[in-house]
């Protein structure tokens, strides 16, 4: 759906400021673990939205390498650049279906938590070979379902209270609906990789109030359009329902869960 891709206005910052440290940054840590002994000299992040794993592999990648870090939505990248990285980085405006660079031009390619966007996988994959060199690297994650994943799946309950006779099922849908190992496995084939190494991956999550996950899911995602679409004044309310939903099954301080995401490695 076009509006699982609605990232505008303050959505950008608000997914920067509550949900890149609740739920990205571990997996960001944990791809740039996978991709530093590669010693990449120049490196593609597709997908990158506001730069998580941008900023890590600025401060973690040695100066040599070069990184070009793109996405399909300019006010994510605007954001990222905002936020700003340790050492310079290239941003480019550009859709992973159709990549504007030539063809072997990098040692890796690398995209967290992108994957699940794109319309067409087998083809993003597919144009993520097309511009690695021989023997290059695609690493990249996705969500497992939702219901591994315990904030998320907290508010999309919480909201299916709310609006019950349409329940808001953006996190369900698309961020954590691309988790099939099988499906994973025929998209990576469809793109041209013969092989490729699946782990699966849990980490902790954690947040200083409920508040924290309830405005970070609610506000800060496409999510928001759906509450908005189906009671205008209503993100207040939701946020805030959210919120005590979060708070009966974590408490309302030092909150603590675990999110669970698969992770591939496959080489052209």
């Amino acid at each position: 759906m076009d509006t699982d891709k609605a990232l505008t206005g303050s959505v950008p910052k608000i997914y920067d400021t509550y949900l890149v440290p609740l739920i990205f940054e571990p997996f960001a840590d944990d791809l740039l673990r996978r991709l530093a002994p590669r010693a990449p000299r120049r490196v593609l992040e597709v997908a990158a939205g506001t730069g998580a794993v941008t900023r890590r592999m600025a401060a973690v990648l040695p100066e040599r390498t070069s990184i070009v870090a793109t996405d399909l939505n300019q006010a994510m990248l605007d954001q990222a650049a905002a936020s700003g990285t340790p050492r310079p980085v290239e941003w480019r405006h550009a859709d992973a279906l159709q990549l504007p660079f030539e063809d072997g031009s990098f040692d890796a390619v690398v995209c967290q938590f992108g994957a699940m966007f794109f319309p067409d996988k087998a083809r993003a994959f597919a144009e993520a070979r097309r511009v690695l060199k021989p023997g290059g690297a695609f690493l990249f994650n996705v969500w497992d379902a939702i219901e591994h994943n315990a904030f998320a799946d907290t508010i999309t309950n919480a909201l299916a209270l709310l609006f019950p006779d349409d329940p808001p099922r953006f996190l369900a849908r698309t961020p954590y609906g691309y988790n099939d190992v099988s499906t994973i496995q025929r998209d990576l084939q469809g793109g041209g990789f013969k092989t490729a190494k699946l782990t699966t991956v849990t980490a902790p999550s954690r947040a200083a109030s409920p508040h924290v996950p309830a405005i970070g899911y609610c506000q800060g995602t496409p999510l928001r359009g759906e509450i908005e679409a189906r009671k205008p004044d209503g993100l207040a309310e939701a946020t805030d329902l959210a919120a005590e939903a979060v708070a009966k099954r974590f408490g309302r301080s030092d909150l603590e869960s675990e999110n669970q995401a698969h992770v591939i490695e496959a080489n052209r």
